[in-house]
């Protein structure tokens, strides 16, 4: 028996612990390891949605700026009656924005997926596909400019199309995979709404919301036209949104040029808040991030729950484990061992035990996190490894602080003549 056990000798007899006690030690850090494998769960998950809608609204152009009748974002509950009520945009609005010495250019596009009864409009193909849930979209010849969507094949629709109100169509990578498998759709026809469209260009495959999915959740889903044929389909509509992008550089001059000009051209009284909403991509990301932030922290407590049931466990087996060996305690107290030495002994043990299970938690967290990769987006931030284990190493310090000062506080001589 050493009369000083340095660091790693403790740390071989806190091994030797968990071994001779294999099932105990076990389900004593079984909370520790389920709380673990929530922390790298929610963490990669919580990335990887991050991550994955940081890519699709950039896709849009970080020097954009998206405009609106109602709030742009997430939206919980209802809209508020002044929100319900606002009118659309127009195209006049769109024109006028275009005109801005900050702004490079401004596309308004007109949904038209929906009929005025509120039905979804039916496209249907040559090989007798039919679909209600592809987007239908009206805009201009300057959706080349934008840099938003990009051509695989075929060719933009020109102005002069778009003028005489050509029923031509750019259709995504979805719905050429989904009406025209294994071959170009450059020529064919769609129907939609009762008129042919003939197609003329074909869009590269956009980032996927959420892993992708059909209808709306599909950002390739989408087949774009001349606005003046768009309006021969739902003539009525009036569900305007603007894509303005601005020059290099002139990003918040264009936002408060754009800003000021709507706001004299829908005649907001001075002092009253807009009554139209404008957002870039980094205040969507900001206000989608404060949210997955939240619920970060909501999980987060819960993971601290099966820490905390851990550090329980730990606590009592450490109590048992002080009762068990207290007579060897006494013969390390009688040979010259101190409190701090009895207590650093039963502090690495306890921290020991929690740190195995962090590094079993760590391992099963990460082969969940690929699994669930599969399905939907995840990714391990380089913090949530080194996090879930120190965590885990904290949480058998502070637990197993009190079985330890238990331990350093036994009378030598009532240890050694415990049975």
């Amino acid at each position: 028996m050493v009369l000083r056990g340095t660091f790693f000798e403790n740390l071989k007899m806190a091994f030797d612990t968990l071994l001779n006690h294999k099932l105990r030690s076990f389900l004593t850090i079984f909370g520790v390891i389920i709380g673990v494998v929530v922390v790298m769960l929610i963490s990669s998950i919580i990335s990887g949605i991050n991550v994955g809608v940081a890519k699709e609204i950039e896709s849009f152009g970080t020097n954009s700026i998206f405009l609106y009748k109602y709030e742009i974002g997430i939206q919980f509950g209802r809209r508020s009656r002044e929100e319900r009520m606002r009118k659309p945009l127009t195209m006049d609005d769109a024109e006028a924005i275009s005109k801005l010495p900050t702004i490079e250019t401004a596309v308004p596009f007109l949904d038209v997926s929906s009929n005025r009864w509120g039905s979804k409009i039916l496209v249907t193909g040559a090989n007798g596909k039919t679909s209600s849930s592809i987007q239908l979209q009206g805009t201009y010849p300057e959706l080349a400019q934008t840099n938003t969507e990009i051509l695989t094949e075929g060719r933009w629709f020109t102005k002069a199309e778009s003028e005489l109100k050509k029923d031509v169509a750019l259709i995504g990578a979805t719905v050429a995979e989904d009406y025209f498998p294994g071959q170009s759709p450059l020529g064919d026809k769609l129907e939609i709404g009762g008129r042919e469209f003939r197609v003329i260009g074909v869009l590269q495959k956009r980032e996927q919301f959420f892993g992708g999915g059909g209808g709306d959740n599909d950002q390739s889903n989408v087949v774009y036209m001349p606005m003046g044929s768009a309006l021969r389909i739902k003539p009525n509509s009036d569900d305007l949104f603007i894509l303005s992008v601005a020059k290099p550089g002139k990003l918040e001059a264009a936002k408060d040029q754009v800003q000021d000009l709507l706001r004299v051209r829908r005649q907001v009284p001075y002092g009253e808040p807009n009554n139209f909403s404008m957002a870039t991509a980094a205040s969507i990301i900001e206000q989608f991030q404060s949210i997955t932030a939240g619920v970060a922290m909501a999980m987060v407590v819960i993971s601290c729950v099966g820490l905390m049931i851990g550090g329980i466990g730990v606590m009592n087996i450490m109590l048992v484990s002080v009762t068990e060996r207290t007579r060897e305690i006494g013969i390390r107290k009688a040979i010259g061992a101190k409190q701090s030495d009895i207590l650093l002994q039963f502090l690495i043990e306890a921290a020991t035990l929690t740190g195995f299970g962090g590094l079993i938690g760590l391992a099963v967290g990460w082969l969940l996190t690929l699994l669930v990769a599969i399905v939907f987006p995840s990714y391990v931030p380089w913090w949530a490894p080194p996090l879930g284990f120190f965590a885990s190493v904290g949480i058998g310090v502070i637990f197993g602080l009190f079985p330890a000062w238990k331990a350093a506080r036994l009378d030598p001589i009532e240890s050694l003549r415990y049975e």
